[in-house]
């Protein structure tokens, strides 16, 4: 049953995300997983080492590190950054397709004033 939740969608974060999203810093997760707070499978990205953790249990834990309304404020900063960050990258995307866009019709009329000649 326990394996179930680490294949489920989103219910994983590294250690790394963990501590950016929830505020927690490495010492305080890594005390966490010695003490058995916070259950860990190791993992490799690009030969690597992180740990990958259970989002539930790193919520638990930074509620009863910092308090509940410190894991609130870090989820709301976490989901502004997140949207900002696709806001920018949407917004360089869009510059880049109206680039596109002038040159093509750019072309299209170079092409069209040469064929009426």
């Amino acid at each position: 049953m326990a394996e179930v939740k680490w294949n489920e969608l989103n219910a994983t974060l590294s250690h790394n995300n963990a501590g950016k999203e929830f505020g927690l810093t490495e010492a305080e997760i890594f005390e966490a997983m010695r003490q058995g707070k916070l259950q860990y499978k190791e993992n490799y990205a690009h030969g690597n080492p992180y740990y990958r953790l259970l989002r539930a249990e790193v919520t638990a834990l930074a509620r009863e590190l910092h308090g509940a309304d410190f894991v609130q404020k870090q989820e709301t900063k976490h989901k502004l950054q997140t949207i900002n960050k696709e806001i920018n990258s949407l917004k360089r995307k869009l510059a880049s397709l109206e680039r596109q866009k002038i040159e093509l019709l750019a072309m299209q009329n170079k092409v069209e004033s040469e064929s009426k000649s």
